[in-house]
């Protein structure tokens, strides 16, 4: 039997996931020991020999195969695009789920070393809609780290001049931003904002001690990376320092309430289905022991719950912020959203919170997604760019 295996139980979520082979009357045995990087989706070969599997590694999300017995990982397909499911194979052929910057996910048909494509279903869209450019980043944080990132420029972007720009930061943390479609970066492109999407430490796709960096140092080395982001953006000329902004959703947005609570630099913010007053989820959430394994129990180890929450630095914060959440999310309810809006406007700070009715961690709803996006693009427009909406005061 081929399956997935953490062998590094302490580093919990944090840890690499790894293929491993266990069979009959024998102990489990990696296959992928040297490889670093997450695995997901394991399958055999028709044949058996082979064993594929998805691989991330540093922004890709690879088919990647290797001997069942193990030996060299082979790189089906690989580079700038990305991998996001595959089925079984058939008569020497399987269905292949990719998606690529300029191209939202279509069906590919993966034959010996041949890749065809089999789906078209936003062709007619796209042909009428200007994309903006995608690029890959490279910079180094305050202090040396190398970090990834992805920036997407508005269509007709001209250089020399300065953008508003978003730092878009993405859940998890345990993840990263690839080489897919992203909806949501085209849309605030669109818009003309140069939207950075980093990978900060946290972040998958760079071996485990990158992704183990944050134990119990949320908003520490992944606060100095996605700062280093914008600073590069700035650097180049592509973004107007004077016009940020930032947001993200679930850690992404447990993330940009470290942001705005450490600068002022951003102009307006948004967070989504987050959390700030992190003691407040023991025993409430669905993460018990996660909480413990890594803060501990709050009632023996309640500094370091204090000291991560950024609930508690409230009274720095001086971005306008647009607070959202699902009524029914038990991922990260919504009664942490409840209070730092609570907060917030006890000190008398521009925030507005939004609360879905029937909604989980993620929307399911379409004119709900439909709201939030356009509720986003109102607030960054009025304190971002500084447009004044009709029939606002």
């Amino acid at each position: 039997i081929v399956h997935l295996s953490r062998p590094d139980t302490e580093a919990m979520l944090y840890a690499t996931v790894h293929l491993a082979l266990t069979s009959e009357g024998q102990e489990t045995r990696l296959l992928s020991s040297e490889l670093d990087r997450m695995i997901t989706s394991p399958r055999y070969s028709a044949d058996g020999r082979s064993i594929y599997f998805g691989l991330e590694d540093s922004g890709e999300q690879i088919l990647a195969r290797i001997p069942a017995e193990g030996g060299t990982v082979e790189r089906l397909i690989a580079g700038e695009r990305a991998v996001q499911s595959f089925t079984p194979e058939v008569d020497g052929a399987r269905a292949i789920l990719i998606s690529e910057p300029h191209l939202p996910s279509e069906v590919f048909l993966l034959k010996g070393d041949a890749l065809e494509r089999l789906t078209h279903t936003n062709d007619e869209l796209l042909s009428g809609i200007t994309l903006g450019e995608v690029e890959e980043i490279h910079f180094e944080s305050k202090d040396g780290t190398p970090i990834e990132a992805f920036v997407v420029k508005p269509p007709g972007f001209e250089a020399g001049t300065r953008y508003p720009a978003f730092l878009r930061i993405h859940g998890g943390p345990q993840s990263q931003y690839d080489f897919a479609f992203h909806f949501g970066a085209q849309l605030f492109a669109a818009q003309g904002y140069v939207v950075v999407m980093p990978n900060p430490r946290g972040s998958t796709g760079y071996g485990q001690d990158f992704c183990l960096a944050i134990w119990r140092d949320w908003g520490g080395p992944d606060f100095e990376d996605v700062m280093a982001s914008v600073d590069y953006i700035i650097e180049k000329g592509w973004a107007d320092p004077d016009r940020l902004g930032v947001g993200g959703w679930s850690y992404g947005g447990m993330l940009t309430n470290h942001v705005i609570t450490k600068t002022d630099r951003f102009k307006g913010a948004y967070t989504g289905a987050s959390a700030a007053l992190y003691v407040t989820n023991y025993g409430h959430d669905m993460y018990q022991r996660w909480w413990v394994q890594e803060l501990g129990l709050p009632w023996r180890n309640r500094q370091i719950y204090e000291d991560l929450s950024p609930f508690n630095r409230v009274e720095k914060i001086v971005t306008p912020v647009l607070i959202v959440g699902g009524e029914e999310d038990w991922n990260v309810p919504i009664i942490n959203s409840e209070q730092l809006y609570m907060a917030l406007k006890h000190l008398g700070k521009t925030a507005e919170l939004v609360v879905y009715p029937g909604e989980y961690h993620v929307f399911s709803t379409p004119s709900y997604n439909k709201d939030v996006y356009e509720r986003f693009l109102a607030w960054f427009g009025k304190y971002v760019k500084g447009e004044h909406a009709e029939g606002s005061d």
